[in-house]
């Protein structure tokens, strides 16, 4: 890579390191390709980040496996890049690697590796980094004007391991061998395009031999690809454990299954009954555990940032009592976590009788009317919820299997650092919400009119297939297909969140991406019935209101009306009326589809599974249907 070139070559959200390009991701950028290099490589150095404080979330990584991990840090970012583009702030940020090794030109076709040097980097405007590029050194084919463009080579490979590795060309297309010419081949892509997928060449042009990619694509095709090295270029190692996989795929540099991010989220949410001081502490205990006296306190206030938030509580006394009932509680440990579950204390806050503190990070507010005369008998109660803020964090990431959000360890998690971490990258959202509690009465009759129903059992046996095909083969011991069956309550509830959903980003503001769903749906044991929609925009301070004011009586009769009629017809039916997984078909939801409930995939928790429009409206038999009338 050239010396002459800025650091800086792209930018993204904070909220991205979360879902798309987080560690050992590979991010397209407009001329080549990026992978995100793993947490040993991240520079705090430069002072002014502070840490993000969330202790039930902190406590929720550790319990994962987690158990070094002591910080949530946010992404590094330093202000004053727009004003000075060369400065210090454009050398701050994630590092990066380019990735895949092998570069094409979009000339002649050559294919040779980074380090070969045939290929040069520019990066001459610091304004604009989007311009950063490859270029071809000596194109044959390109004799003036500005050297030609080399563009990543298409082909990567990986496993379900977490590995990632290039695509051995010179031993592909010698068939395993060296060329008999030469002992760094010229080699050649010659891209045939078609219809019936790639038609990829690759040519010696030392030796002449040839070969088509399509002899590696397919399941027959996976059987001569060579064995995993267990290579993890983000760590920029190799697994000192091999692979125990061993099987490569192959994948198209930029196909969506290359990285699933595995996070965890949680809202700063006060705990049943604490004062508003005690919920300081606990969101601030990382700067407050460590004052060994209440004498260092008055020192403390002037000279941490973060202690600026106790202004009103100038009382000394007052605040280190509060720090002693901190200290003398329940803390996380190596032995796991004190808070497993993290939607329990949410559920609990919700449903809490009476009203709470009002806080910068958590405001509640019901209607003193209470649930509109004409939604008693949908709703039991709604709460607007003012001010949340949600704080997310990135444990790991896998490959080719996305992550089960229920059972983590069915699929392998990739490292995020060579040794175990003492943080984890982490981001905030700041925003506003609408809870809704469905009655229990209303839930538990309408469970036992479906569980027996064909409907019910089908969408039952087609989890079952979905965790046998993708799980059973990785279970020791008994496999239970059904053992995180999430229950009828959480199909109604998640169809019903989807509806209001679509409705909601008509009205609100906010697209539909921009919001975010949390379904509480309990078990025979645990009763739960509730919906929070909230607003999960990154970088926004405080609340626009408009998602607020849709839980106002007169607007929120309107919007629960229009969403179960809208719910009643689909632009796909009667196809997607008439839908049920049948075997051997293993997809997870009914009556639903882009046209109808589909959202992004930020939007849902469970990924776009466990919907069915027939379990909230009767579009087939109303006995299915958890409202069988509209309002």
């Amino acid at each position: 890579m050239a010396t002459n070139h800025f650091r800086r070559v792209g930018a993204a959200r904070p909220s991205h390191l979360m879902y798309t390009t987080g560690v050992g991701a590979l991010v397209d950028l407009p001329n080549f390709s990026v992978l995100v290099r793993g947490l040993d490589d991240w520079n705090y150095a430069h002072p002014g980040w502070e840490t993000i404080a969330e202790p039930r979330l902190l406590a929720a990584v550790r319990a994962l496996g987690g158990r070094s991990v002591t910080e949530l840090r946010p992404a590094p970012w330093l202000e004053g890049t727009d004003r000075d583009p060369q400065g210090p702030a454009a050398r701050i940020g994630v590092p990066t690697m380019p990735f895949p090794g092998w570069l094409r030109c979009t000339v002649c076709d050559e294919l040779a590796p980074l380090d070969s040097g045939v290929f040069g980097f520019e990066n001459l405007k610091a304004r604009k980094p989007h311009e950063a590029r490859f270029f071809h050194t000596n194109c044959p084919r390109k004799k003036t004007g500005r050297k030609p463009l080399a563009v990543p080579a298409r082909f990567v490979l990986a496993c379900t391991a977490g590995h990632l590795d290039d695509f051995p060309y010179p031993q592909f297309v010698h068939h395993g061998g060296d060329c008999p010419k030469a002992s760094h081949p010229r080699l050649r892509m010659d891209d045939r395009g078609g219809n019936l997928g790639a038609n990829v060449e690759i040519l010696c042009l030392s030796c002449g031999g040839r070969r088509n990619m399509r002899e590696v694509l397919g399941q027959r095709g996976a059987e001569k690809l060579p064995q995993c090295r267990g290579r993890r270029p983000h760590l920029a190692d190799f697994d000192p454990d091999g692979c125990r996989r061993g099987q490569l795929k192959l994948l198209v540099v930029g196909a969506s299954n290359q990285w699933f991010a595995q996070t965890l989220s949680a809202l700063a949410v006060p705990k049943t009954g604490a004062s508003e001081l005690q919920t300081k502490v606990e969101q601030h205990w990382a700067v407050l555990e460590k004052l060994p006296s209440r004498e260092f306190l008055p020192f403390a206030r002037e000279t941490v940032p973060t202690l600026r938030e106790f202004e009103k509580w100038p009382d000394d006394d007052e605040l280190w009592a509060a720090i002693e009932r901190q200290r003398c509680g329940p803390r996380p440990d190596d032995d796991g976590a004190i808070y497993p579950d993290l939607r329990t204390p949410e559920w609990e806050v919700f449903t809490a009788a009476g009203s709470l503190p009002a806080t910068d990070d958590f405001t509640l507010r019901r209607d003193p009317d209470g649930v509109p005369a004409r939604l008693k008998g949908f709703f039991s109660d709604v709460v607007q919820v003012e001010r949340l803020r949600e704080v997310r964090a990135l444990v790991g990431f896998t490959r080719l299997d996305a992550p089960d959000p229920d059972d983590p360890d069915l699929v392998t998690r990739a490292p995020l650092a060579r040794s175990a971490p003492t943080w984890v990258p982490a981001s905030e959202v700041r925003g506003e919400g609408i809870f809704l509690r469905v009655s229990d009465d209303l839930l538990d009759g309408w469970v036992r009119r479906v569980t027996s129903s064909p409907a019910m059992l089908a969408h039952r046996e087609a989890y079952g297939r979905f965790r046998r095909n993708r799980y059973s083969d990785r279970i020791t011991g008994e496999f239970d297909e059904m053992r995180l069956w999430p229950g009828e309550r959480y199909l109604a509830l998640h169809t019903l969140s989807h509806l209001l959903i679509r409705t909601i980003a008509l009205e609100c503001g906010y697209s539909s991406a921009s919001l975010s769903e949390r379904i509480y749906a309990g078990t025979d044991g645990d009763p739960r019935g509730g919906i929070l929609i909230y607003t999960a925009v990154p970088d926004a301070e405080g609340t626009l209101g408009g998602l607020v004011s849709l839980a106002e009586p007169e607007a929120l009769v309107r919007l629960t009306r229009r969403a179960l009629a809208d719910a009643l017809h689909c632009s796909s039916d009667p196809l997607c009326a008439e839908r049920l997984p049948h075997f051997p078909e293993e997809f997870l939801h009914g009556a639903a589809c882009h046209a109808c409930l589909f959202v992004s995939e930020t939007t849902c928790e469970r990924g776009n599974r466990f919907l069915d429009r027939r379990f909230v409206v009767p579009i087939d038999d109303p006995d299915l249907a958890l409202f069988p009338e509209l309002p």
